[in-house]
């Protein structure tokens, strides 16, 4: 996310990333404003024209709408935003979508200033824009899964296998059938992937390290890392996420340390140990100034119809300034965030047991 402007009611942001569509689905809500370039058909240039239908001209312009709604699907390619035109050339009042996607500009405004919450997310964005996106290649010989790893989340890609066409102790005799799988993957690897995009090969197993092998005699000169893990398939990728196997090269990711974090509370959970979750927990702790780091997805911190107490959780929040406590908004496009919604949605680790 590239700040343009940054002010206290007004932000204008240029998207970057896929990434960046997914903070700003979360930052940009209901009761907000959102301007950008857009087009409308312009009713007065319709008509007859020599006795034929003459359809109105589409015009480009400005379009500033009062939010009332968004539709993101997470890694996809554009946020569609909803609600009715406050400042336009004409048709103000009317509804409108914007559809937002990479290289665009925006401007958001509230009536008040922004919150913590959001402003943390934007200053997260702004530092990830210059991550490069990991990609996992999950090796067994005779099937290579592909996973991308982004700030936000785990998507799974491609899938190339043998499987189906023999049996397996034909397959394992043979080296040719073998040597021409791994071609075929590395040829879809290099056509499909950008040149600098860093490529971990992972799994059990000695698969691994001959497409490695092969990879490096076709001249590829990207970041190229082979890493051991107990699984295959996604429950590979996960592991090198969840233990650290891929080192710096995703140290700085945000999906990195949200795994890091719930990984580190549910084995506090597992001993009866300085963690809390549920409503009434997480009330007492933070009445306490128990609250170390506060683990949330940043879906239902902003879900105003989602409550703790007499507050919304994004009111909630605020106080953990006051105890001095870290706020870490999760993404639930990991396993790790789906275990994290199997517990409410938001956990604390916290500095003592209660």
């Amino acid at each position: 996310m590239k700040i343009l402007k940054r002010e206290p009611l007004l932000w204008r942001l240029r998207i970057e990333t896929e990434d960046d569509l997914w903070a700003l689905a979360r930052i940009a809500r209901k009761g907000m404003k959102l301007g950008m370039l857009g087009e409308r058909r312009d009713q007065t240039t319709g008509g007859d024209e020599g006795g034929r239908a003459k359809s109105a001209e589409r015009k480009k312009m400005w379009i500033r709408l009062h939010i009332e709604s968004t539709e993101y699907q997470t890694f996809s390619e554009n946020l569609r935003i909803h609600g009715t035109i406050e400042e336009a050339q004409f048709d103000v009042g009317l509804h409108h979508t914007h559809i937002i996607e990479i290289r665009d500009d925006v401007e958001l405004s509230c009536s008040t200033e922004f919150s913590s919450s959001d402003k943390e997310l934007l200053q997260q964005a702004e530092q990830a824009s210059g991550q490069t996106n990991v990609v996992l290649a999950v090796v067994e010989t005779d099937e290579v899964v592909l996973f991308h790893v982004t700030a936000r989340g785990l998507r799974e890609g491609a899938t190339w296998t043998m499987r189906g066409g023999g049996k397996r102790g034909e397959i394992r005799q043979s080296a040719g059938i073998a040597s021409n799988f791994r071609a075929k993957v590395i040829d879809a690897l290099i056509d499909t992937l950008e040149p600098e995009t860093p490529i971990v090969v992972c799994g059990p197993g000695h698969a691994r390290e001959a497409l490695l092998a092969d990879l490096k005699k076709t001249g590829e000169t990207r970041m190229m890392k082979s890493v051991a893990t107990s699984m295959a398939g996604r429950a590979g990728a996960n592991e090198v996420l969840r233990e650290g196997l891929a080192g710096s090269l995703l140290s700085e990711h945000a999906i990195s340390r949200e795994i890091e974090l719930i990984e580190m509370a549910w084995e506090r959970l597992s001993t009866n140990g300085a963690v809390a979750y549920g409503e009434v927990t997480l009330r007492k702790a933070m009445n306490e100034g128990a609250i170390e780091t506060l683990l949330i997805s940043a879906d239902i911190l902003r879900d105003e119809t989602k409550m703790i107490g007499s507050e919304t959780w994004l009111q909630w929040v605020e106080g953990l300034s006051d105890i001095g406590a870290e706020l870490v908004q999760c993404s639930t496009d990991h396993d790790a965030g789906q275990q994290l919604l199997g517990l409410g949605g938001a956990l604390a680790i916290l500095r003592y047991a209660m």
